[in-house]
């Protein structure tokens, strides 16, 4: 990371633990921004522009996947740097798969911290993102959280949005019921529950309905596939 993009912000509860990490990110040539709690990294990570956060998932007041995902939610794009305890394999899965992009146990040596840090800041600095998903006429913005097609706007509430990202990104390829209640509820398949049935109703409905052709498919028995005509 180079430049002024050298801030970062750092969610741990531990007050030693915080103090170790700011003092050596600080000597390290990095701007440190300090969060003791979940509602303070919502707050803070909204309000700057951040190379990279790392955050603790056992905060005091909100979990800290439901901190980056409700900052995912806002439109935050910031790369997430997980530092926990909690070094199961199901435990980093989850947190990749909630919004992070790296996952850290600890204890961990502060020279591999800084590698990390290091990795996240080119990828951030080096990689143009795609903040725009398109199939056919509908246009997903991945940093606003807001879909249209054409010129009408979808209004879609987070679980939605989600919902649809998920299936733009797999344009063209038929996606389970299994595979959207692991990908974006964050849950292993239950035959018994219809909320995906639901759901791809609501969104349905709303992209679809009174418009010149279907992107959303039912692929019977299978699941469902987003796909233009052609």
């Amino acid at each position: 990371m180079t430049g002024a993009h050298r801030r970062i912000l750092v969610v741990e509860d531990d007050p030693e633990t915080a103090d170790q990490l700011v003092d050596q990110l600080t000597t390290s040539g990095y701007d440190v921004d300090l969060a003791a709690s979940g509602r303070e990294a919502l707050d803070r990570g909204a309000a700057r522009d951040y190379a990279v956060i790392t955050i603790d998932r056992m905060l005091p007041d909100i979990d800290g996947i439901a901190v980056m995902r409700q900052l995912r939610d806002d439109g935050i794009a910031v790369p997430f740097l997980i530092i926990s305890a909690l070094g199961e394999v199901d435990d980093r899965v989850r947190g990749l798969r909630a919004g992070g992009d790296d996952y850290l146990v600890k204890p961990f040596s502060f020279v591999e911290l800084l590698a990390r840090l290091e990795a996240l800041g080119r990828r951030s600095e080096t990689v143009v993102k795609e903040t725009i998903l398109r199939v056919g006429d509908l246009a997903i913005d991945l940093i606003a959280r807001t879909a249209s097609r054409g010129s009408r706007k979808i209004p879609l509430l987070p679980k939605e949005f989600q919902l649809l990202e998920y299936l733009a990104r797999n344009e063209g390829r038929v996606v389970s019921r299994a595979m959207l209640l692991q990908h974006v509820w964050d849950l292993h398949f239950d035959p018994s529950t219809n909320i995906i049935d639901v759901y791809v109703g609501r969104v349905r409905r709303k992209v679809d309905d009174q418009q010149a052709y279907p992107l959303i498919h039912t692929i019977r028995g299978i699941g469902y596939c987003l796909r233009a005509p052609g």
